[in-house]
């Protein structure tokens, strides 16, 4: 995972939508503070609830985000009584903070790939959260992709400019499926398209891993949570056939 992303943290905020920030900003309207983002990467989730006045605390083991996430806090030093963050693996974290939201946030669970590490992960997340808190898992749906049919072909992504040096990026991928260990394989493409009309190419594969939501369910109440509802977008439509999303909302249970 962390080859992943130091081969494309330059370019991870160009290209990562921003949908979900007003669903954080309603929950944490609702919840309050003080907020724990797993995963944090370069801030964009963390950074955006801090600048409505909420205490924001983050991990990630990345360094080369949060080099990133460090340049943006430079330029932001009013939310720094607001901030922190700490640089490691979110399963062996000590706190004695008890969060009222902690975030799970675009796809974050599904560089947990195998079930003895998810429950460990969710374990500690359930040590970490208050007792009337919520904790928010934001996942692809998985029956969605599991239906499509397996292709050979480079698929289109986006074209997006490189925030250093303004040249035009275009991301494709290619990826492969397996249905039985539920771990998808993608080799995201960057092809950096220079003044001169060169083409510089950069591979960065990516192993990630599917729930579905009855999996979802009993890795939550295995660890100490009760599910409060699930949503199939950043909208609070149902979570259904076809939708885009999962996204999860669980509670301590009691």
């Amino acid at each position: 995972m962390s080859a992943y992303y130091n081969l494309i943290a330059r370019y991870y905020d160009s290209h990562t939508d921003d949908d979900d920030l007003a669903v954080y900003s309603q929950l944490a309207e609702e919840y309050g503070g003080p907020i724990f983002d797993v995963g944090c990467g370069t801030g964009r989730v963390l950074l955006h609830l801090a600048q409505e006045g909420y205490k924001v605390h983050g991990i990630d083991n990345n360094r080369a985000m949060l080099d990133l996430f460090d340049d943006k806090l430079a330029a932001l030093p009013q939310l720094a009584e607001n901030i922190s963050y700490a640089e490691g693996d979110v399963l062996s974290y000590e706190d004695s903070t008890r969060y009222s939201l902690i975030l799970l946030t675009y796809n974050a669970l599904m560089h947990f790939h195998e079930q003895d590490v998810q429950i460990a992960l969710l374990e500690k997340l359930r040590s970490l959260i208050a007792d009337d808190g919520l904790l928010v898992i934001d996942l692809p749906n998985a029956g969605d992709t599991f239906a499509t049919e397996d292709s050979d072909s480079i698929i289109f992504d986006r074209t997006f400019l490189d925030p250093e040096t303004g040249y035009m990026v275009m991301l494709q991928s290619f990826s492969e499926l397996d249905r039985t260990t539920q771990l998808m394989q993608v080799d995201w493409i960057y092809d950096i398209i220079t003044e001169d009309g060169a083409v510089r190419r950069i591979v960065a594969p990516h192993l990630l891993r599917y729930y579905f939501y009855p999996e979802i369910k009993l890795l939550l109440e295995r660890t100490g949570f009760t599910i409060e509802g699930v949503f199939g977008d950043t909208d609070g439509n149902p979570f259904e056939d076809g939708c885009e999303r999962m996204i999860v909302y669980a509670a301590p249970a009691t």
